[in-house]
């Protein structure tokens, strides 16, 4: 299996420290998310090989589609995983924005669909829709994308939550951009069965994860598909296990307690299963972060949303990454603090080894050519 990398865009701000908040919660961190720095850690993720960068929605963070155009003009190969929201815009202009994106950007676009969990941010949007009827409705809203994206007749749809009527992509999208979706509750599986290209799941221990794919792709089968599966999780990755166990010390000795108590609160408002599971893991104590060997859940004291990360030498995070990887997981959105540093951290730690092993190969290396010097003493004649 060739494993895949995607990195992280801090679009709320980045810090040396566990950034706090998100999903609801509001966030910001001390190097602020301007042009100037998200240009350097798209750089970064482009130099050290990962594919694309995952970016944000909400009203803790810059709007996604906005920061991604801008930011694809001043790279080259890199991918840019958009995040959206079902049901805060047509399904026909989000179809149309795809395809406009991809090609001004050379198709690097791919799109991750958030179908929304935290109450307070979905109203303050407009969306007052209950959990079941945004999944429903993102069912609805993809079927409608995929169609736009595929038809070359105009196309006509009546749901429950979308009506369209003589809906024509005047350029479609080239290629079509995959589609990353996830949700551990029991209405996202069959929206994710039937439209995702790319399940994605949060770092939750192998076999919690592994037992989770098992759901998703039974559920496939049913649609005669199959999927590819991807683990959103950040990593802190040393030269040796004591230097990258250090560095999360250090984060956790970072945190206040204040924080700890208003993010946890603020989280346990969620109707997101799969913030529920990343609660549990750490159940808000610092006794038990070490849920299994070198994942580490003490991220999700803080953050909203994904709350664990693989930490220890550049050889164990590998060898963690590979036992992922033999459960059917080949996506792997990572990010870590600050976003710049430790993009270079695992991109010239890991990857090196995972190219070694045959998993892993650059997508962005340009072939050596050596430089043809005359000999110093050759006559010009």
């Amino acid at each position: 299996m060739s494993l895949t990398f995607h990195w992280f865009l801090p679009t709320s701000g980045d810090s040396r420290g566990l950034v706090v908040g998100g999903h609801g919660t509001p966030m910001s961190g001390d190097r602020p998310a301007s042009l100037h720095y998200l240009n350097q850690v798209a750089a970064a993720a482009e130099t050290n090989g990962f594919e694309g960068v995952l970016t944000p929605t909400g009203s803790w963070c810059e709007d996604a589609w906005l920061t991604t155009a801008m930011l694809a003009g001043t790279t080259d190969r890199l991918k840019f995983l958009v995040a959206l929201r079902p049901g805060l815009m047509s399904p026909t202009l989000a179809a149309q924005m795809a395809g406009t994106f991809q090609r001004h950007s050379d198709g690097r676009l791919l799109i991750n669909v958030v179908t929304g969990g935290e109450p307070a941010d979905q109203r303050a949007y407009g969306d007052f829709a209950d959990k079941q009827t945004r999944y429903a409705r993102t069912g609805e809203f993809l079927h409608v994308v995929k169609s736009l994206w595929e038809s070359q007749e105009p196309f006509s749809f009546t749901g429950e939550h979308y009506r369209v009527e003589n809906a024509l992509l005047s350029n479609r999208p080239n290629p079509v951009p995959p589609v990353f979706f996830g949700g551990s509750s029991a209405p996202a599986g069959p929206v994710a069965a039937r439209y995702a290209d790319t399940y994605l799941t949060w770092g939750e221990p192998v076999l919690a994860a592994s037992r989770k794919l098992e759901w998703i792709r039974g559920l496939a089968v049913d649609h005669g598909r199959k999927l590819d599966y991807g683990l959103r999780i950040h990593v802190i990755s040393r030269d040796t296990s004591e230097e990258a166990w250090g560095v999360a010390d250090k984060l956790l000795a970072g945190i206040d307690p204040a924080d700890i108590a208003r993010v946890q609160a603020s989280l346990a408002s969620s109707e997101s299963e799969g913030q529920r599971r990343m609660v549990e893991l750490h159940g808000g104590s610092l006794d038990r972060l070490e849920i299994a060997p070198n994942l580490w859940a003490g991220v999700g004291l803080v953050r909203g949303g994904a709350g664990t990360a693989l930490v220890g030498s550049h050889e164990e995070v590998a060898e963690r990454l590979v036992e992922y990887s033999k459960v059917g997981i080949n996506h792997f959105v990572l990010s870590g603090y600050p976003h710049l540093e430790e993009a270079y951290w695992f991109g010239e730690g890991v990857l090196p080894i995972l190219e070694r092993k045959g998993l892993w190969q650059h997508p962005n290396r340009r072939p050596y050519i050596p430089a043809v010097t005359p000999f110093a003493g050759a006559s010009s004649s």
